[in-house]
């Protein structure tokens, strides 16, 4: 799914000390580089396989502000600002375009929910807003659907997964920062009760704090290290087609609706997906984080699978290791799974019926990806207690891609000390053990 790799790969390429090391080249890991090679701190990206080879070339491209959940508004609106100054600086086009999003709502819970947001966009300003019949029927053909209402935005964006994150990733490599690739963090060295460097499977390298970005190798990664992250994997699978008939093609902008959306690819073609509809890997931590879970399952049990099979086992099962050990991070470069073809042929069918533009295009190519899920969907961007010097950016859960890079900023400035931009607090890891208080 990625461009051709412009990444070391030797030993020798490791340095014996930066100040930051960061596990993971997917998007909120390149964020992290970025913001830190910008200050001037040295820092050195490891990624086990290739980067933005897993989900954060996997998914939608969608950079919306558009039904985000209002923990995570303050924050996508810096991540917004972020993928306009550093798409505007680089030499490639990475298919970053305002194009806007409109959902189309198929029932009237769908309505009920769309009109509530709207008193959170206001609140951070953004154009959101409901359109009219005469406007939905001018935005396409919606006779013989479900159509009840639809919400626009039109400042939201989008880009070219594929090839936005490895262009970013060379930007900051520009601005200084060491990317590695094929060289897998095996675990974290401690001296004095904290971080005080990693080992590679290439040799050590010291530091003053790591940053964990390593999407739905995070949770095996910390239990090795003896901590405990309610996070686990689903996959997720969606697929692409050529362009649409001569002169029929839907609107220029992302178009979601609960059976299917879509997004116009820098190809002509489309990306196609259903939010939501993902199958659950079962692994030993599904068991002893189930019942943090299970709200989410009961509210998504419609459209989530629960499966157990080979990736009980698997790489993303529970496993210990040592610093010379081969790890699961070394056996399995690329988490590439399988598509669901019988989901994939539902949700074509649908987005067929929703947009009739699309009738007649060719599916090209169908993929899958791993994302990394928490309890609440919300992502964790935290330090971590008990380990001084780890900080976290993981459980993006599905919609991480435009948040990636304010994510990767905030743990920046976690891990050297600084107040972030936005407030930590929606996004600490002890909200999943702390009890809240009860509100009148």
């Amino acid at each position: 799914m990625t461009e051709t790799s412009h990444f070391e790969t030797s030993v020798a390429a490791l340095p014996s000390r930066v100040d930051v090391v960061i596990i993971g080249g997917g998007v909120a890991g390149v964020g992290a580089a970025l913001a830190l090679a910008e200050r001037g701190v040295s820092v050195l990206l490891c990624e086990k396989g290739r980067v933005a080879a897993e989900q954060s070339s996997r998914n939608w491209g969608w950079v919306r502000r558009q039904g985000r959940d209002p923990r995570e508004l303050p924050l996508m609106t810096r991540s917004l600002a972020l993928w306009r100054r550093h798409a505007a600086a680089l030499d490639t086009d990475i298919g970053f375009r305002q194009t806007g999003c409109t959902y189309l709502c198929t029932t009237e819970e769908d309505t009920a929910e769309r009109e509530a947001w709207l008193a959170h966009a206001a609140a951070f300003d953004i154009p959101s807003r409901m359109l009219s019949r005469a406007e939905i029927s001018g935005l396409l053909d919606t006779s013989g659907t479900d159509v009840h209402a639809a919400i626009t935005t039109p400042d939201d964006c989008q880009a070219e997964p594929s090839v936005a994150v490895p262009a970013l990733a060379r930007h900051a490599q520009g601005l200084g920062a060491t990317i590695v690739e094929t060289t897998a963090v095996r675990t974290l060295l401690r001296s004095g009760g904290r971080v005080s460097g990693v080992m590679t499977e290439h040799g050590s390298v010291a530091c003053d704090a790591v940053i964990l970005a390593g999407g739905a190798w995070s949770r095996p990664f910390l239990e090795n290290a003896g901590v405990s992250l309610p996070q686990l994997a689903v996959r997720s699978s969606a697929l692409r087609t050529g362009p649409a008939r001569a002169n029929a093609a839907p609107p220029a902008g992302m178009l979601g609706a609960s059976g299917g959306s879509i997004r116009p690819r820098r190809d002509g073609g489309y990306t196609v997906g259903r939010a939501g509809a993902a199958r659950f890997e079962l692994v030993p931590a599904a068991f002893r984080h189930l019942f943090a879970f299970l709200p989410m399952l009961q509210k998504r049990w419609r459209i989530v699978d629960l499966g157990l099979g080979r990736s009980f086992f698997g790489p993303l099962g529970y496993h210990r290791w040592r610093d010379d050990d081969v790890t699961p991070f070394e056996h399995m470069r690329i988490l590439d799974p399988e598509p669901d073809e019988r989901l994939l042929a539902d949700v074509w069918q649908s987005t067929q019926a929703l947009y009739p533009q699309l009738a007649g295009a060719e599916r090209v190519q169908a993929w899958a990806g791993m994302i990394d899920v928490t309890p609440d969907e919300v992502p964790i961007i935290d330090t971590v207690a008990g380990v001084p010097g780890l900080v976290v950016a993981t459980g993006l859960s599905g919609h991480g891609f435009g948040l990636g890079l304010g994510a990767g900023e905030m743990a920046a400035q976690l891990a050297t000390g600084g107040t972030p931009h936005v407030t930590r607090d929606p996004y600490r890891m002890d909200r999943f053990t702390t009890r809240q208080p009860k509100t009148a």
